[in-house]
């Protein structure tokens, strides 16, 4: 594992604060390796009889991994070699742009260590779901709900890793009828590749509830949604010809250049590439 301390951030820090929360420590699941998740981190190595240093190396990952067992709940779900070069053949892509894509796109891992996919929920979203299926979300706007169920994006109401579930169910429960716990999952985005809910039915799912209990098997489950956004929606040739820009944009929309996603999968693939030729 990588080592990480006060200021990192990235899919480990994520990864470390899903544990850290599995242990009991409060820590925001921001990826960002602030005072909080230093001051946990401190207490976890005092109480391991570890050096207490914030720091977080091949000890403390051993000891939080012995600790939480995360690879008991997850069992075999994650991606493997085979999937990236049996996806490559079925869209006829390089298999080295595959991996840059998969390294750039995927959330570092698709399940969460209690064994459900990773979500993060839309509350604005949410508010066109309701509209959508001809429920009046002001109705249901109030000072409960407003983590849930607004207007705007807004990004301050995120809690990331498991609470997204929390933030879900509430969504969900506003009221016992059936359209808001369909609309509440439309209104998250799941797995690696973070494929929002509402396109299952366009993406040729039966159900929103069929499309999220394939996001609960494997991430090759993951992978299969994310083939077909990229099929759809006219990123794929984008892909075939590697023009990053183009598929950045595509798959990532108009702020794609801000993130540096085409940056990242360039460098990602010639990265690869690299390692092949060697």
């Amino acid at each position: 594992m990588q080592y990480i301390k006060l200021r990192s951030r990235g899919s480990s820090v994520s990864f470390l604060q899903e544990l850290l929360g599995k242990l009991g420590y409060e820590t925001p699941s921001s990826g960002y390796f602030g005072v909080e998740t230093d001051v946990a981190v401190k207490d976890f190595q005092s109480k391991n009889q570890l050096v207490v240093d914030g720091e977080v190396g091949i000890k403390t990952w051993t000891l939080l991994f012995d600790k939480t067992k995360p690879a008991d709940v997850l069992g075999d779900v994650f991606l493997g070699e085979q999937d990236l070069i049996d996806f490559a053949k079925r869209y006829q892509l390089d298999l080295v742009a595959v991996k840059a894509v998969n390294e750039v796109e995927s959330s570092g891992k698709g399940f969460l260590i209690d064994g459900r996919p990773k979500i993060l929920f839309e509350g604005h979203v949410f508010w066109r779901q309701l509209k959508a299926r001809g429920i009046n979300p002001e109705d249901f706007s109030n000072p409960s709900n407003e983590t849930v169920l607004y207007k705007q994006f807004n990004k301050k109401h995120y809690l990331g890793g498991t609470r997204e579930y929390d933030r879900l169910e509430q969504a969900a429960s506003i009221s016992s009828d059936p359209k808001f716990r369909e609309a509440a999952l439309s209104s998250a985005s799941w797995g690696s590749y973070q494929v929002m809910g509402f396109h299952a039915i366009p993406l040729g799912y039966p159900s929103v509830q069929q499309f999220v209990e394939e996001m609960y098997k494997h991430e090759r489950n993951h992978l299969e949604v994310f083939g077909r956004y990229i099929l759809k929606n006219g990123c794929l040739a984008y892909l075939q010809a590697k023009n990053w820009a183009k598929f950045a944009e595509c798959y990532n929309g108009s702020g794609y250049a801000q993130n540096k996603y085409d940056q990242k999968m360039a460098k990602a693939y010639l990265k690869f590439l690299n390692n092949i030729e060697l």
